[in-house]
């Protein structure tokens, strides 16, 4: 009876952690979308939750963990998203890149202020929120498995599949990245970007699957490992190699 009490107390110990780290999470994204991230300080984050200053360092040891906490949230509801979207079997890839694109914009349809304020830390490769960097690593991992849950299982040539995620995983950073300037309503202008690059996309992958293109994709693939601008894409499910298409 008392290990029983004591893994009830446990539980309910981890589930009120969790609240609490969620409601300085809430806090803090609300004032750093308010005021940046540079005007808001540790202090005013814990103010904010009606928690100790020790208990918000507790949760977060710095504004950049908040941020990945933000980023792992987003990702967490994207591929919550994508997976309701891709119970309907009857959808094609098409269709299924478009989604992916559009659940994602509707995420963050009212943080282009807050993400114009991480852009800037691409430049910087050292910087723990630099797109590109060490320190987001596992959340571009996180959102290129979501894309290919999106191309699942697609007949495609293996180097293709090989190709693809890293490619739609680039298009949708600059899809981001025009989409912090868009002021047109609701963003519509990103909307009409995402429909018709991927109608491009589409329209240049039954190009580019055809075996002409073999010799060209296999000195990509290669380039792109040589320089370890690869390896990220390469955890992706294993599928059988596709027929080569003309």
């Amino acid at each position: 009876m008392g290990d029983y009490l004591n893994v009830f107390k446990t539980a309910l110990a981890t589930e009120k952690g969790e609240q609490t780290r969620n409601v300085i999470l809430d806090h803090a994204l609300r004032l750093f979308r308010e005021r940046g991230i540079d005007a808001t300080t540790m202090r005013d984050v814990a103010k904010a939750a009606g928690a100790a200053l020790g208990a918000a360092y507790y949760y977060f040891p710095s504004k950049e963990a908040i941020v990945l906490a933000y980023y792992d949230r987003v990702q967490s509801e994207h591929t919550r998203l994508m997976h309701e979207v891709l119970k309907d079997e009857k959808l094609d890839l098409k269709e299924r890149l478009r989604m992916m694109l559009h659940t994602k914009l509707d995420i963050l349809r009212n943080d282009r202020k807050l993400l114009g304020g991480l852009f800037r830390y691409t430049g910087d490769p050292e910087h723990p929120l630099s797109v590109l960097g060490k320190g987001t690593e596992l959340c571009r991992q996180d959102s290129v498995a979501t894309i290919m849950q999106a191309i699942g299982d697609e007949l495609l040539p293996e180097d293709v599949r090989q190709l693809l995620p890293a490619a739609l995983w680039a298009l949708q950073m600059g899809i981001l990245l025009f989409f912090i300037y868009d002021s047109s309503p609701d963003q519509r202008r990103t909307r009409k970007l995402i429909d018709g690059s991927i109608d491009l996309a589409m329209r240049l992958l039954t190009v580019v699957k055809s075996t002409l293109f073999k010799p060209v994709r296999g000195r990509l693939l290669s380039l792109l490992r040589d320089v370890d601008l690869l390896p990220v894409y390469n955890f992706a499910p294993a599928y059988q190699n596709a027929e080569e298409t003309t």
